[in-house]
Formats: C-alpha cells, sequence, structure tokens
C-alpha cells in the first residue's frame, strides 16, 4: 500500500491524491496518513504546491465522504449493515466499525461530522451511518469540507516540514492520535456544553 501511493501520487500528482483521498472517504481503507504526508514532502521539493495539494485532497475527502452518505441515505440501515456483513471484509470494515461510527453520531450530533475528520477509523466511515439519519446534505458537506480541509493542511505541513523524512510521521503520528483524541474530545464537550447553556 505504502509503495503504490508513492508511486501513484508521482505519477500523476494532484489527480492522484484527489483519487486516494476519494476513495478514503469511500469506504475504503487508504491511509491519509500516508497520502498527505508524502504529497506535502512533495511540496517541499517544488514539485507540487501547498494549496494545490490541500484542495485536492480537501475535496477528495468531500466527494468520498458524499458517496458514503449517499449510500446510506438511499439503502437504509438494515441494509448497510447486510452489505458490511457480506463484503466488509473485502474493504476492512465490520459491523463494529458502522456501530461505532453511528454512536458517535447519535451521542454527538452534527458536530460529530467535523470532529470525526479527524480521527483514524472513524473518519473513513461515519459517512454511512450521517446518511442513514439524513442529516441535512448542506450541512454535511460543510462540515465535512472544513474537517477535511482542517486534517489535509495539518498531514500536508507535517511532510512539508520532514522533508525527505516525511515517512517517519509514522512513530510520530501514534503518539499525535492521543493528542488530536483529547481535542476532539475537549471540542465536542465544549460543543455539548455550548448548546445546553443555549
Amino acid at each position: 500500500m505504502f509503495a503504490f501511493i508513492i508511486k501513484f501520487i508521482t505519477a500523476i500528482g494532484y489527480k492522484g491524491i484527489f483519487l486516494l483521498m476519494l476513495l478514503e472517504s469511500a469506504l475504503i481503507p487508504i491511509p491519509s496518513e500516508v497520502t498527505m504526508p508524502f504529497a506535502g514532502f512533495l511540496v517541499s521539493q517544488g514539485t507540487l504546491l501547498f494549496i494545490g495539494v490541500v484542495l485536492a485532497g480537501a475535496l477528495g475527502n468531500l466527494i468520498g465522504s458524499l458517496i458514503g452518505y449517499y449510500l446510506g441515505f438511499w439503502l437504509g440501515e438494515k441494509r448497510v449493515l447486510g452489505l458490511i456483513e457480506r463484503y466488509g471484509k473485502f474493504i476492512l470494515l465490520s459491523t463494529d466499525d458502522y456501530q461505532k461510527s453511528s454512536t458517535w453520531f447519535q451521542h454527538y450530533g452534527a458536530g460529530v461530522v467535523f470532529f470525526s475528520r479527524l480521527l483514524p477509523g472513524v473518519r473513513t466511515f461515519i459517512s454511512l451511518p450521517v446518511g442513514v439519519f439524513k442529516m441535512p446534505i448542506v450541512k454535511f458537506s460543510l462540515y465535512t469540507l472544513a474537517g477535511s480541509l482542517l486534517w489535509s493542511i495539518l498531514l500536508t505541513a507535517i511532510g512539508f516540514y520532514l522533508g525527505a523524512n516525511w515517512d517517519a510521521i509514522g512513530p510520530v503520528f501514534s503518539k499525535l492520535h492521543y493528542v488530536i483524541i483529547a481535542l476532539v474530545l475537549a471540542g465536542i464537550g465544549y460543543y455539548i456544553y455550548y448548546k445546553r447553556r443555549k
């Protein structure tokens, strides 16, 4: 997967970034933690532009998320779970993954669509339950785009500053996950507190 991502982006540039990020958000577990930092490294080499990489990544995430959203919207929960049970193993998606994403959405509401873009695992599958529960599409798109832009900027910047050592993001990112999760939970807590006060 690692080698494929590198070759794919090197061969077709922005289109490759867009397609890989689209697939990741359309329930295919292609790690953006490899795609975007490598693209950031190419920015540091002068091969690509920072803004182009970020937009390609964020728009790919948005389109892929819309695919997942409409799958959930049109199929409904019963059919979605049936398909996951039959074919989920081929894309590394289990009913547990779906239930976890669904629980997050039901507990924390629309805000989780934004915050989930910063969480590995949940970010790939959150669109399905959101579509099942028929969140308004404009709201979903805005939250998704905002979270995807932030995620793309963060990963591209890390790859840019690490330069040729961009692949060292693995051990760094395993620690950064805890920081991201803590920030996301703090954000969700503040969102709930704000809503209740209002």
